[in-house]
């Protein structure tokens, strides 16, 4: 079954209006499945996966584009980095010639440090940059994401879900041949996954002797997602130097396994807040297979249920304005008191404050951090609790309490 994707209305509406975009997302989000649907408008399409055709991009690209003229998609662009000058170079002479040169390049490719590089030095002010995700669990239900805000409105949009269901997505993850093929196991489909993506996208930078540290290391963060990073903790639980902790987050974070969620900060509130980041997987299941959780029910009762129902609701939430290619301002916040928001949502100069918790029943003792931005240079919107309760229903009139699947 093939799941229609939100994110492709944002894709052909930026080739109306940039020469080159560029559609860059973790390995087998289904990027390739998007791209070649625009050979029905019209699209060439090539794949660097093709050795013969990476071979000529490599060594004459010049040429390559003169095999494959534009309007043309290039699918993994990240092996032939080269390609990106040829690119600059033709796009520049169709504006000199024509003024208009929108719509020339559809660019993919697994983010990586060669291929950010290429665009930010060759097409820097030609190109978009879109990142696509795995499946949202709207997209999942065959309904397009809406970009989350809580509101009264969210009320119309939630359903029933159990929490059986819950973990169980939890676990299985949002990747889309997970969900195209029924019988392929979460196992299975995992452990190629990771063999896959240290043999080729991260072999090139680090030693290969460190692999196997490096699949350790990549265990235990899956064992503190959504936790404050902290290097020197990590430093010593791998037994590697701080610097090569920085430097193989940085890895994980390009090549779309895991991002950083930033802390809240108003002038005001610099000297108290902590500065350290929030690390979450982009998709949980790669994050369970990871931590070795391997059934729902396991994870349902272990520790990490709520860290990963955490990064569940935060993954969802990213999706819903990733997908319509939306400004995306999250962060969450302590303080140096141990005051704490799971979730601070930013939009229209507007903030929402946003708990995310396992249980069902709530008041105003479970939001007392939101008081902490009471006094922001921002305007408050309404406050909620994500949370497992069926049916949504209100603390007050701006505090609510959400069943997840409102996002």
């Amino acid at each position: 079954m093939f799941y229609p994707r939100t994110i492709h209305h944002g894709l052909e509406e930026n080739i109306r209006h940039f020469p080159v975009v560029v559609l860059t997302g973790p390995r087998q989000t289904g990027k390739s499945t998007e791209v070649w649907k625009l050979k029905e408008k019209g699209f060439q399409y090539v794949s660097l996966d093709n050795l013969d055709e990476r071979s000529l991009a490599l060594n004459d690209p010049k040429f390559f584009l003169t095999l494959h003229p534009a309007p043309i998609v290039i699918d993994e662009i990240q092996y032939a980095p080269i390609l990106m000058e040829a690119i600059e170079e033709q796009v520049n002479q169709r504006r000199l010639e024509q003024g208009d040169a929108n719509g020339m390049f559809v660019l993919t490719g697994s983010q990586s440090f060669q291929l950010m590089k290429g665009i930010t030095q060759s097409l820097a002010g030609r190109a978009c940059i879109m990142e696509m995700t795995c499946l949202s669990a709207r997209e999942l239900q065959m309904e397009s994401d809406i970009p989350f805000l809580p509101g009264v409105h969210c009320f119309s949009r939630s359903q029933e879900k159990s929490v059986s269901d819950l973990y169980q997505s939890i676990v299985r993850g949002f990747f889309p041949e997970l969900h195209r093929n029924p019988q392929l196991t979460a196992t299975s489909f995992y452990d190629s996954y990771i063999r896959t993506y240290i043999e080729r996208d991260v072999s090139d930078l680090i030693q290969p002797s460190n692999k196997l540290l490096f699949k350790n290391f990549m265990e235990y963060l899956a064992s503190i997602t959504s936790s404050q990073l902290n290097y020197a903790v990590i430093s010593r639980a791998i037994g590697i130097d701080s610097k090569t902790v920085q430097a193989w987050i940085s890895i994980l974070e390009t090549n779309g396994i895991i991002y950083l969620l930033q802390p809240y900060s108003e002038e005001k509130l610099t000297k108290r807040i902590v500065k350290s980041p929030k690390i979450y997987f982009c998709d949980t299941g790669l994050a369970a297979h990871l931590a070795k959780i391997y059934s729902p029910d396991h994870l349902a009762i272990s520790s990490l249920a709520g860290a990963y129902m955490e990064n569940y609701v935060i993954n969802e939430i990213r999706k819903s304005y990733l997908n319509c290619c939306e400004p995306l301002s999250m962060y969450y916040y302590r303080d140096n008191n141990q005051n704490e928001i799971d979730l601070v949502l930013v939009s229209n100069r507007t903030l929402y404050r946003i708990e995310i918790k396992k249980g069902v029943s709530f008041n105003h003792r479970h939001v007392s951090g939101f008081r902490q931005l009471d006094h922001s240079e921002l305007s408050l919107g309404p406050g909620a609790i994500l949370c497992n309760t069926p049916k949504p229903y209100a603390i007050e009139r701006d505090i609510l309490v959400l069943p997840c699947s409102c996002i």
